[in-house]
């Protein structure tokens, strides 16, 4: 998926105080891109009054943390998913909360971030809770040779250096067609494959590193599940990047369940990046 310059910041926006935090989170990371940022609320026809007005208090505060920002309020009517997918198409990045509290029929959040943070035609980043929002930790990927995940570097790389942040490129190796468990696989199956895995992740990052010489990023190979080691990666993060749909030369590194496992396991903001094409 190539960068779109010039286009928007968009996060999605229900009245939901996790809304609202997505939207803090989407006007920071507009501010740094140098991007316009449009907060959208989706709805059914003759709710617009209600929703103008949480709309508007969402703007104000993003305005009041970000006030060299470029902010614009949309109220859209249709099925939120359709809604935001449709939008993405015109935006650089959506940001979106995990979920919504129901105030608006139909809300934005919810169970529709997951639909929209597989299928959005931009990085997607899915924003917990306030708590996890804004940290100090490392930006995180998760990496694993394939197309979407060299895509998911590459967003990883890029938000690291505007936000000027260590970066850690995880690779979660398995031995190739493993029949064992971690504590049973033979000593000359493990090594073999982990130097593969060690020497794959940092050929994948020496062209990042050349591209991006401001940021400090280390290499973290991993044995076991893609989703919970992710997971325990992240646990002090500002941001964890997946691809999505990762097919790379290890089968069982980032798959398609990943990116929906790790939005729900992981506290941090969580993006998914795929590449146009990947379903």
């Amino acid at each position: 998926m190539t960068p779109k310059q010039g286009l928007p910041v968009l996060a999605g926006v229900d009245g939901s105080e996790q809304s609202s935090v997505a939207a803090l989170w989407a006007s920071e990371e507009a501010d740094l891109r140098d991007a316009p940022l449009r907060l959208v609320a989706v709805t059914q026809e003759g709710a617009d009054e209600e929703v103008w007005e949480f709309l508007s208090d969402a703007a104000d505060r993003c305005r009041s943390e970000r006030p060299r920002a470029e902010i614009f309020e949309e109220i859209r009517h249709g099925r939120p998913i359709e809604e935001l997918l449709w939008a993405s198409g015109n935006a650089q990045l959506l940001v979106i909360g995990s979920r919504g509290r129901g105030r608006v029929a139909e809300a934005v959040l919810g169970s529709v971030s997951t639909a929209v943070a597989m299928h959005a035609r931009c990085p997607v980043v899915v924003v917990h809770d306030a708590r996890s929002t804004f940290t100090t930790g490392p930006v995180v990927v998760g990496v694993d040779g394939s197309e979407p995940s060299r895509a998911a570097l590459r967003f990883a790389f890029e938000t690291a250096s505007a936000r000027r942040n260590d970066l850690v490129a995880v690779r979660v190796w398995r031995p190739i067609n493993a029949e064992y468990s971690w504590a049973e696989s033979p000593p000359g199956v493990s090594l073999f494959s982990l130097d593969d895995a060690q020497r794959e992740l940092a050929d994948e990052l020496g062209e990042w590193r050349e591209k991006y010489p401001n940021v400090e990023v280390r290499g973290d190979v991993r044995f076991g599940h893609p989703v919970e080691e992710l997971t325990s990666a992240a646990l002090h993060a500002q941001l964890l990047v997946v691809g999505h749909r990762g097919l790379g030369g290890f089968q069982r590194l980032l798959l398609g369940s990943v990116a929906s496992g790790v939005l729900h396991h992981v506290d941090s903001p969580v993006a998914i990046v795929r590449s146009l094409g990947v379903a």
